[in-house]
């Protein structure tokens, strides 16, 4: 289904009993709803509704340069609430999806009943520093829009993208199950890459406040500090559970970025989702 924000019209995917609770998937940058696929399934199973939003300029949903940064996500997924839901959201946030999370439940908390935090950007990205997914989001930044242009197929690019370096090490295809690979395909062909550019100029405008508390039930799980793609460090951590006992963190030992598509990984987070779910916001 389609909402309009303002001006920019927004893809909702709805699967699931409309009478049943919500809980609203947020993916990362780049991504689009395709990338929680998998996990559709197992949260009907377990009683909820499911709501995954494409992010302005990612997916289905319309583009809006110079408005590609947390305060505009944030509005986002705050109308999917209101328009979609009609009631608050738990809500399941990766990277992008994790940030605006965290964001919303500090400026609306009414629109949250718990938040999962998958590895997510907690401050403001460096876009000089060392963390190798912006090597990726400059490659990114420069490959897109060529693939678009030349209209290379899907499956070609799922091809290509299986024997790509991850920014985990090793290549796409040892990493991550073949369904991420496909939804980052798509993902991929969908994207304004400009949502990229202010990651990479280090302008990325933020809403949450690691300095503030965050007050609805949260669980935030952690890529390997170890790895050179984990986004959310022992610091932002340890000042998120600062918020309370409401706070739950964890950090995913062996994990990349990619916490919910690696092989080694999904089962457990799949696992400490649905019990944290089942314990904060039941259906």
């Amino acid at each position: 289904m389609e909402i309009q924000n303002g001006d920019v019209t927004l893809h909702v995917a709805v699967d699931g009993d409309e009478d049943a609770p919500p809980v609203l998937l947020l993916h990362g940058i780049t991504q689009s709803v395709e990338t929680w696929d998998w996990f559709v399934g197992d949260l009907i199973a377990y009683g909820y509704r499911v709501l995954r939003l494409d992010f302005r300029g990612h997916g289905r949903s319309g583009r809006a340069p110079g408005t590609y940064g947390f305060p505009a996500y944030v509005t986002d997924a705050a109308q999917v609430c209101l328009q979609v839901a009609r009631q608050p959201c738990a809500i399941v946030g990766h990277s992008l999806g994790g940030g605006t999370a965290a964001g919303l439940a500090q400026l609306r908390p009414e629109l949250v009943r718990a938040i999962v935090l998958e590895d997510a950007p907690l401050v403001p990205p460096d876009a000089r520093g060392g963390n190798s997914l912006m090597t990726s989001f400059r490659l990114m930044r420069e490959a897109i829009p060529r693939m678009q242009e030349t209209g290379i197929p899907v499956e070609k690019l799922i091809e290509v993208l299986a024997g790509s370096p991850s920014s985990s090490g090793g290549t796409l295809g040892e990493l991550v199950y073949a369904d991420a690979i496909g939804a980052m395909a798509v993902g991929t062909l969908l994207l304004d890459a400009s949502v990229l550019d202010p990651v990479l100029q280090g302008e990325l405008t933020t809403v949450y406040d690691p300095n503030e508390p965050v007050l609805v039930p949260t669980l935030a799980l952690a890529a390997d500090p170890s790895r050179p793609d984990a986004v959310t460090r022992p610091a932002d951590l340890e000042r998120l559970a600062a918020s309370g006992g409401h706070v739950k963190t964890r950090i995913m030992t062996g994990s990349g970025h990619l916490i919910h598509d690696q092989l080694d990984q999904r089962d457990t987070y799949r696992d400490l989702v649905l019990d944290f779910l089942s314990r904060a916001a039941p259906a």
